[in-house]
Formats: C-alpha cells, sequence, structure tokens
C-alpha cells in the first residue's frame, strides 16, 4: 500500500505569480500537441501545413477551456451554474469535463473546416491522434491534486489520500493516464500512420476513448453528489461515454462502407 505524497497544488512559484499544477499541464498539453501535430505534417498522406496546425491550435484551445468549463457545470454541477451563472467563468477554481471539452473541440473543428474549405472529417481525423496527450496530463493533474480518487480496494499498489480521507483506494487517476492517455495514443498513432477512409481515425477515437473510459469508471469514485446514475453501477462517466462507443462503431461501419466516403486526408 502506498500513501499519496500530497503534492503543493503550485507547481512554479515567481513572486506573486503561482502557476498552478493544472496550468502546467494544460500548456504541456498544447505545445506537447502542437509538435505532434506538425510531425504528422510530414507524413505523405497527411496535406497539413505547419500554419494551418498553428492556426488550428487557437480554436482548439478555446474549444477545450470553454466546452470543458461549461460541460463540467452542466453535466456535474447544474445547481451551482443556475445558482451563480457566473460559475462559468470561475476557471481557476478548477472543474473541467473532458466530454464538454470534446464538443468543444469539435465546435473548433467545424468553425475550422468551414473557414479554411476542408470536411469537418478531414479536420477531426487530423487531431484525434494528438489528444490522449492532453488526456494524459490532465489525468496526472488530477493525480497529484489527488482529486477524482478511486474507489477502496484491497490491491498491493493501492493507495492512501489523506487529503480525502484513510482508505486505501485505486489510484484511478493513473489508470486513466495509462489507458485514455497512453494506449489510446499508441493504438490512434499505428492506426493514424496509414492513409484511412474519412471518418475511421475520428471512429476509432471515439470508441477508443468511450471504452476505456468506461471500464476505468468502475474504479473510480462516483461524484459524492451524483452517485449511481442508474442499476446501482452506471456513473455518469459511463453514460456520457456510451453515445461516444455507439457513435465511433458508426463512423467506422460507415468509412469502410464507403458510403459517400473518400480517403481521407489525414
Amino acid at each position: 500500500m502506498f500513501t499519496h505524497p500530497q503534492f503543493d497544488p503550485v507547481a512554479i512559484s515567481l513572486g506573486p505569480v503561482a502557476i498552478h499544477w493544472y496550468g502546467l499541464m494544460y500548456l504541456l498539453s498544447f505545445v506537447l500537441g502542437w509538435a505532434a501535430a506538425v510531425w504528422r505534417t510530414r507524413l505523405p498522406h497527411v496535406d497539413w501545413g505547419r500554419e494551418e496546425v498553428g492556426d488550428f491550435l487557437f480554436y482548439v484551445v478555446l474549444g477545450v477551456i470553454v466546452g470543458g468549463r461549461v460541460g463540467y457545470l452542466l453535466f456535474y454541477q447544474p445547481r451551482m451554474l443556475a445558482a451563480d451563472p457566473l460559475q462559468l467563468f470561475y476557471i481557476w477554481q478548477g472543474g473541467m469535463s473532458f466530454h464538454g471539452g470534446m464538443l468543444g473541440v469539435f465546435a473548433a473543428a467545424a468553425w475550422f473546416a468551414r473557414k479554411t474549405g476542408r470536411g469537418f472529417f478531414d479536420v477531426t481525423d487530423f487531431v484525434a491522434p494528438m489528444v490522449p496527450i492532453g488526456l494524459f496530463f490532465g489525468r496526472i493533474a488530477n493525480f497529484v491534486n489527488a482529486e477524482l480518487v478511486g474507489r477502496t480496494a484491497d490491491v498491493p499498489w493501492a493507495m492512501v489520500y489523506p487529503q480525502v480521507d484513510l482508505s486505501p483506494r485505486h489510484p484511478s487517476q493513473l489508470y486513466e493516464a495509462g489507458l485514455e492517455g497512453l494506449v489510446l495514443l499508441a493504438v490512434l498513432w499505428w492506426f493514424a500512420r496509414r492513409p484511412r477512409p474519412r471518418m475511421a481515425v475520428s471512429g476509432v477515437f471515439l470508441l477508443g476513448y468511450g471504452a476505456l473510459r468506461f471500464l476505468a469508471e468502475f474504479y473510480r469514485q462516483p461524484d459524492a453528489h451524483l452517485g449511481f446514475i442508474a442499476f446501482d453501477w452506471l456513473t455518469m462517466g459511463q453514460l456520457l461515454c456510451t453515445p461516444m462507443i455507439a457513435g465511433g462503431v458508426l463512423l467506422l461501419a460507415l468509412a469502410y462502407a464507403g458510403i459517400g466516403q473518400k480517403e481521407a486526408r489525414a
């Protein structure tokens, strides 16, 4: 059994300026995501340029931050939002939803596609392999901050979070960092290394993330104010992942059926 190191939530302090782990992880995610996207432009079947990657990154940042915050309040804290709508702007207080951030990125992709004349799925197929980078660092930030802890466990690697209680728990943040981050990253980069039908890469992302997050939720403590949504085991995270899994299967079926498709450029 292990004990959480109880990290200082402030990663770097420069006089009056304090950089929290969340901010640092978001910065790392965007920088490394940009670098990975630039590297992908070198692949012969990818017709994106370096300048386009930089332009699109701006919209992605907005989509992640705005969508993540709105999604968190709508999906997990609707009463807080109803009581004080200004909570939408209190980003520094924490509280971001991946599913909301994903919808924000979809909106950014739609806007960028319209602006550049690309197809929507050409954009999402290109960006999908970089998303797990952000997921990995986001879960590491959750671990550092000792939040979104796991359910009680008696496994040898169980961890006590003194900030929460003295019960040994699954280090579910690390499970998710490994599954949604590293495993999904490896699968998507392997799959996207060659030309695929349009929508296929996006389909693999939706199916892969949805399935891995659904699995990880069995080890993660449900939100105290929500508990189980149904059947005494279904969590909000699993509920939100169900349409992702179905959507991923649908996109893959359409992609490989060749229904109105062409070879994807990314």
